[in-house]
């Protein structure tokens, strides 16, 4: 008789989301990122961090002071790294797996590359005008999002 209690794909593919948010240095918000095909087969994943080639030890993490002395004009964010890191063929048709809603920057990349689907945990900057640009393309050019909804299980990873 088969496992009953095992990992659904939403589960499963947010469970990789979250591990990848791991990898960020950012010291406030880690976010993690999975894309997947139509076939259920993880295709990249990213996590906001500076990008390749930029010492993480010599850029700024603040969110705070001039521009330039913050982290704004430098990160990649975990939606644009998994979409630049996949290694071969076309994301048109799939899903991606995100910690947190995606900005309107990277709602632009999801819509360019041809990734239908938007499955985002958290949503806590919903009221700022980039998620509500991001949303408002997503309805326009029929990119599904739905809010990841919690089973509160814990899965336990030895390292």
């Amino acid at each position: 008789m088969k496992r009953t209690d095992y990992l659904s794909w939403d589960e499963y593919f947010m469970g990789i989301a979250k591990f990848s948010a791991g990898r960020s240095k950012d010291n406030n918000t880690q976010v993690g990122a999975c894309i997947v095909s139509e076939e259920n087969k993880i295709l990249s994943v990213g996590y906001n961090g500076m990008p390749t080639g930029c010492c993480d030890d010599d850029m700024p993490w603040e969110r705070s002071g001039e521009e330039l002395d913050t982290k704004y004009p430098y990160v990649c964010h975990a939606e644009l790294n998994a979409i630049l890191n996949r290694s071969t063929g076309s994301l048109s048709g799939a899903k991606i797996y995100v910690t947190l809603f995606p900005c309107n920057e990277c709602a632009k990349a999801i819509i360019q590359c041809g990734i239908k689907e938007v499955i985002y945990e958290e949503d806590k900057y919903a009221d700022t005008n980039g998620v509500k640009a991001s949303k408002k393309m997503f309805d326009m050019t029929g990119v599904k999002y739905t809010q990841y909804k919690s089973t509160d299980r814990e899965f336990t990873i030895k390292l």
